[in-house]
């Protein structure tokens, strides 16, 4: 089968498409997949960068959302039948082989169904952002009708994605971008209040937003300094939920006095840790966002998609920050 084979870090030069055998199943609980198209996400661009978590077991392939048509079932699989349409979010961080590949090995209970209607593009761009938006912002901060919630990087694949997610559960929503053209987006997705954290002054709008106590909810998405931002905007006894590590000019002491809750959200933790439970609970929420997609309560964006063998230039493009939503392979 066509792969994409990462070998040694460094530009999105590195990654080869190559030919290599076909993958086996190896458990009895286990799927094959034919790919039809693979998710990029920035999690692709950072373990490229600097090198996947299982550096021992080099070359690697890296993605981490899938989508396609099961062929070829397990001895112990019952509710899976060669031939359904499946999207899921495994593999990728280079233990087990990622989705920029024509064929990937599943486990059974790490599917979603993927209703008929919906395209293979717009399945494989749908889990890592969903499921991380999700856990952010309902399994952590469980957000309440009638708060103000900051999402950071609105027109991002996570951000478009939690905007919504906020609106669904009747939130008022602000959230920060860099162009005219991605507070255009934004807009369409429900945003209340649209701010270009490239022009001085918006925290200070935000804070008028408020009355000056600031938000209930402050979703970091950026991670850095922007995580220190946030506390100073989220009111107290507020909560922050981060995707990324607080860097070291974190004002701790501010959050503190604040009383602030503070969170982490790290999907792929039960990837990491062989945490088949978390993997069974973020597929079930995967099958409810999916009913959503289909009723036409969230819209995934689909902001460009590459062939397999163009990889390295999805990469390229989604590092320069250009696109809206989510980027695709076609595979």
């Amino acid at each position: 089968m066509k792969a994409i084979l990462f070998r040694q870090p460094g530009p999105a030069s590195v990654l080869e498409l190559s030919e290599i055998p076909r993958p086996q199943l190896e458990n009895p609980d286990e799927v094959l997949v034919k790919l039809k198209a693979a998710g990029v996400n920035p999690i692709d661009t950072k373990l490229r960068q600097r090198g996947t978590f299982y550096p021992e077991l080099m070359p690697a392939i890296l993605g981490c959302d899938g989508a396609g048509v099961i062929t070829e079932v397990g001895s112990e699989v019952t509710q899976w039948c060669v031939g359904d349409e499946v999207l899921f979010c495994q593999g990728g961080l280079g233990k087990r082989s990622g989705t920029y590949a024509e064929y990937a090995v599943v486990f059974s209970h790490c599917l979603a169904r993927k209703p008929q209607p919906l395209s293979f593009t717009q399945a494989a761009a749908l889990p890592l952002v969903t499921i991380t938006a999700w856990e952010a912002l309902y399994d952590r901060a469980q957000l309440q009708p009638g708060q103000r919630v900051l999402i950071h990087a609105g027109a991002g694949g996570v951000g478009h994605i939690a905007i919504q997610l906020a609106k669904l559960s009747r939130a008022e929503v602000a959230t920060t971008v860099s162009s005219t053209a991605k507070a255009e987006f934004v807009k369409t997705l429900g945003a209340d209040l649209v701010l270009n954290y490239r022009e001085t002054g918006w925290q200070g709008e935000l804070l008028a937003w408020t009355g000056g106590e600031g938000v209930d909810v402050g979703f970091d998405t950026v991670g850095g300094a922007t995580f220190s931002e946030t506390v100073a905007l989220v009111k107290p006894y507020g909560q922050v939920v981060t995707l990324l590590e607080p860097g070291p000019e974190t004002n701790w002491k501010l959050a503190r006095r604040k009383n602030l809750q503070i969170s982490f959200t790290l999907m792929l933790t039960p990837e990491l840790d062989n945490l088949k439970s978390a993997q069974v609970h973020q597929a079930q929420l995967l099958q409810q966002a999916i009913g959503w997609v289909f009723s036409d309560y969230l819209h995934i964006e689909v902001a460009k998609t590459f062939p397999l063998g163009a990889v390295a230039d999805a990469h390229q493009f989604l590092e320069s920050g250009q696109g809206l939503g989510k980027i695709a392979l076609v595979i």
